[in-house]
């Protein structure tokens, strides 16, 4: 299958640069959210998150008190189990977000609602410069690049007010907080696909000191800390621009993270591990109207419609919503009809094109609701919580369903597929 040859790289945040390569599709990055004045939120029915905070016991501050420890993160799922014997897969659906940070947009909250109206959890790879006033940036030292750098700029103080609401709702309504790193690097020889994984490793350190000390950067005393001891929390990211995994991988794993968010262009078929970490790429997925596949990032299909501009004539904005709801759709459609391969989606907190791309992904996600809603097993589901399952499935079931092709179903019907594996040879599910 083809690709599209029109991708676009973030740099910054005031305009969009020509990227490079068809068959990757480099991705860019969000700087924002939306505001949510006090983060309340009204409670949800039955088998949906709760309201931020309900029931919870006392937080237990962690070292400057900017985050803290209150306990088991609720809202979880159940623990997984292994498939039985002839048992067919959930249909596991992942919507991430890149950035994660508020700027008055009112789309972080929108999506929280989304989320727990239709029962849902998320992955919000949150940037560490996001918590870091603009006025201690040179507290940042980021590789290659001049102290205080960066290609995304920094919120003011009341945006990253609103970042740490939504940040702290986010958790306690059960959604994971990995990373995007920092000053997202793509151009250049300070990008961030050139750096070692010494490198890697002070970008990531300077990530959770931006969140474990927020409160001393600030020096706000006023609001309430995060709810989650980051050094825990954190099992996972998405790079800038998914480039440089090659040489994180080493430093994740060492790290103890489970999972890296960050190869482009992946098949919509069962993941394996790289380097002992779950490599869950963006995916190709059908582009309605077009022969050839777009990675399934707003990014991306805002390149493929709109070449270089977030703010086209605003008469391309209805066809161009609905193709990109399309896009989603027939990706999710495409597996859940098929091999039952995980589906993954990146998205920013970006009104790119009159935020017709937003409208794309809440329109998607209700869609896939209404189909869970029907009674079928589709799990709209974090990283953190689709790697959880991964990781109590026996390896020889894992090898067997990643021998279903995209868009084919198992000859005789998952019954049969399943009924017999090959005896397990030992290797752990981690194996490539």
């Amino acid at each position: 299958m083809r690709t599209s040859n029109r991708t676009l790289t973030r740099r910054g945040m005031l305009g969009l640069g020509a990227g490079a390569a068809a068959a990757v599709g480099l991705a860019g990055c969000g700087t924002g959210s939306h505001s949510s004045s006090d983060g309340s939120h009204q409670a949800p029915g039955a088998g949906k998150p709760s309201p931020s905070g309900s029931g919870k016991a006392p937080a237990k501050p962690i070292g400057d008190g900017s985050t803290s420890y209150t306990g088991k993160q609720p809202h979880q799922p159940d623990a997984p189990v292994p498939l039985e014997p002839g048992q067919t897969p959930p249909q596991f659906v992942v919507f991430s977000w890149d950035g994660a940070g508020e700027v008055g947009n009112g789309l972080f909250p929108r999506f929280l609602d989304l989320a727990q109206e239709h029962g849902a959890h998320m992955t919000f790879f949150l940037s560490g410069l996001y918590l870091l006033p603009e006025s201690k940036k040179r507290l940042y030292d980021p590789p290659n690049n001049p102290r205080g750098a960066s290609d995304i700029g920094y919120l003011t103080d009341e945006h990253i007010k609103a970042t740490l609401t939504n940040v702290r709702r986010a958790w306690l309504d059960g959604h994971e907080i990995g990373t995007h790193f920092n000053g997202h690097f793509c151009g250049g020889g300070g990008s961030v696909g050139n750096w070692t994984s010494a490198q890697w490793r002070s970008e990531i350190d300077q990530a959770k000191s931006f969140v474990k000390e927020w409160r001393t950067n600030s020096g706000w005393t006023d609001l309430p800390s995060l709810p989650f001891d980051y050094d825990k929390e954190l099992v996972g990211g998405r790079t800038p621009c998914l480039l440089g995994q090659d040489r994180l991988l080493p430093t994740a794993r060492e790290l103890g993270w489970r999972y890296d968010a960050s190869s482009p262009g992946g098949r919509q078929v069962w993941p394996v591990k790289k380097d002992g970490i779950w490599d869950l790429p963006l995916q190709q997925i059908p582009f309605p109207g077009h022969s050839f596949e777009v990675l399934s990032m707003d990014y991306n299909i805002l390149a493929n419609q709109s070449v270089n501009s977030t703010k086209a004539p605003a008469y391309n904005y209805p066809g161009w919503r609905e193709q990109a709801t399309k896009a989603y759709i027939s990706g999710f459609k495409r597996a859940y009809e098929s091999n039952r391969a995980p589906f993954f989606i990146g998205n920013h907190f970006e009104e790119w094109n009159g935020g017709i791309y937003m409208d794309a992904v809440e329109n998607a996600l209700k869609h896939i609701a209404r189909e869970k809603e029907k009674g079928e097993d589709i799990r709209l589901v974090s990283f953190r919580q689709f790697t959880d399952w991964l990781d109590v499935q026996k390896p020889e079931v894992l090898a067997k369903l990643r021998t279903v092709e995209v868009g084919q179903r198992p000859a005789g019907g998952w019954n049969a597929f399943l009924k017999e594996t090959p005896a397990s040879s030992g290797a752990p599910a981690n194996a490539t």
